[in-house]
């Protein structure tokens, strides 16, 4: 099973607005917000996640609505370590390593939620995933995560949407539980 995301973190609220004037800069919540471009950088990401080099697959988010979905962007460089055996000569992207970019990106989703606290959240069980096409380096994988549901605040479900050049990457469901 690999690690979502750590609840057990410290509080951070996306903070860096990219357009002035924008409701949150005025003083409004992200909570009240119907949509949001809120940006959150790196450094913010790595408060809510607990994955470091080589898997924090996470650089920026550029959308976020509270309890309800991300959007996040992976630049994919060539110098990663997974593209030295991944294939040597044609360099992709391991599908494995997508969905899991994909499931950070549902993690700072499910940081965020009050009444999900203490624990870890980890994979329970991913349904329907497709591949669609390569990612190589020199890529922006776009990743787009929606909660579906979460059910007595312990197991959920997310769908997520990875996107290169507007063209579709992948696609699945993403189960979580939440382990103490």
């Amino acid at each position: 099973m690999s690690i979502l995301t750590d609840v057990n973190t410290a509080d951070v609220s996306p903070s860096h607005v990219e357009a002035p004037g924008h409701p949150e800069a005025d003083g409004a919540t992200s909570e009240n917000l119907a949509t949001s471009n809120v940006v959150i950088p790196v450094e913010e990401i790595q408060k809510l996640l607990p994955h470091r080099y080589p898997f924090a697959l996470v650089d920026r988010i550029i959308e976020y609505v509270p309890s309800k979905r991300a959007v996040g962007i992976k630049n994919v460089t060539f110098n990663e370590p997974h593209f030295q055996g991944h294939f040597p000569g044609r360099p992709i992207m391991p599908g494995v390593l997508i969905i899991e970019a994909m499931a950070q990106v549902g993690g700072v989703v499910l940081t965020q939620m009050a009444d999900l606290t203490g624990g870890l959240f980890m994979f329970a069980g991913i349904d329907g995933v497709r591949f669609r096409r390569p990612v190589v380096p020199g890529d922006q994988l776009i990743m787009t995560v929606e909660l579906i549901s979460v059910k007595r605040r312990r197991f959920g479900k997310m769908q997520g949407r990875a996107e290169v050049d507007g063209q579709l990457a992948a696609e699945g469901e993403f189960m979580f539980s939440l382990v103490d």
